[in-house]
């Protein structure tokens, strides 16, 4: 086939060796078979701002780092350069977060390189050897919608304590090659300790799940994975192994605001001693 344009430099700097065919065009990208050597691969062309649908929110990109200075000053402005910048801040997210969760064990395509704003990443394949389907076009029996849901369900853990939550996770997103469940699409991805939004985020995906083989297996639309797994990430108590029951409640015990404020009195005191003695050993 032609050669896409966004595709030359890769095939120029001997990344990629031939284009096969394009895989598929979603709301932020569009995905390419391509020869790598003796391997196949695939590579992820990330569309323009205007001809993407997939709009970059300020819940997702809360807290999200910037090389430097200027350019979170630029972005803030909005200038051309600003959303340069921001664009690329969007794409690094994916790869950063794919390279991060590869390593933490989590079922994602591996990458391999990030060149002139293409992602080169491995081919998810079925055991044909063809291209994965995504979980929306299959149907499941009510014990392969448990099992694709329990593995799915600690895939989001073992994110969760790498410190990501995906954001958009639904069965649009979710592969299912040879081996099971393959999670993609993580340009979203945010940091689960540093956004403010990252609870509403993680409920969300689990509910999705749920939602999704809930179609197959109906009583897990009454489970509470999400409001579990998060309560434990929060308690420190959240391990890849963490035996979850799909049951929660919340706790209605009242803050016991006179023992916070009491707490909170009795660091100051103690910090200002502590400034006082080294004040009076100088």
């Amino acid at each position: 086939m032609k050669i896409p344009k966004r595709l030359q430099p890769l095939l120029e700097d001997g990344l990629i060796d031939d284009v096969i065919r394009q895989l598929m065009s979603g709301k932020e990208a569009m995905v390419f078979v391509v020869r790598c050597g003796d391997e196949v691969r695939c590579a992820k062309v990330y569309k323009e701002a205007n001809k993407r649908a997939f709009r970059q929110s300020v819940d997702y990109t809360e807290n999200r780092k910037v090389k430097n200075s200027r350019q979170a000053r630029a972005m803030a402005k909005g200038t051309r350069f600003g959303r340069e910048a921001q664009e690329e801040a969007w794409q690094n997210a994916e790869v950063d977060a794919l390279y991060r969760l590869a390593g933490a064990g989590v079922r994602v395509p591996k990458p391999y390189n990030f060149h002139a704003g293409v992602l080169l990443m491995e081919l998810v394949a079925d055991a044909d050897g063809n291209a994965a389907p995504r979980l929306n076009d299959l149907t499941f029996t009510l014990e392969e919608a448990r099992t694709h849901f329990q593995t799915l369900l600690r895939q989001v853990v073992l994110m969760l304590c790498a410190g990501i939550i995906h954001g958009d996770l639904s069965e649009y997103n979710i592969l299912v090659g040879e081996d099971g469940p393959v999670i993609i699409d993580l340009p979203q991805a945010v940091d689960a300790a540093g956004n403010n939004h990252a609870r509403a985020m993680l409920e969300r995906d689990v509910a999705n799940l749920a939602g999704y083989f809930g179609r197959f297996a109906p009583e897990l639309l009454t489970t509470r994975y999400g409001q579990e797994i998060w309560a434990l990430y929060e308690h420190g108590d959240l391990q890849p192994d963490t035996p979850l029951s799909g049951y929660f409640v919340e706790s209605t015990k009242a803050v016991d605001l006179h023992g916070v404020m009491q707490e909170i009195n009795d660091a100051l005191i103690d910090e200002r001693e502590r400034q006082l003695r080294l004040r009076d050993a100088e």
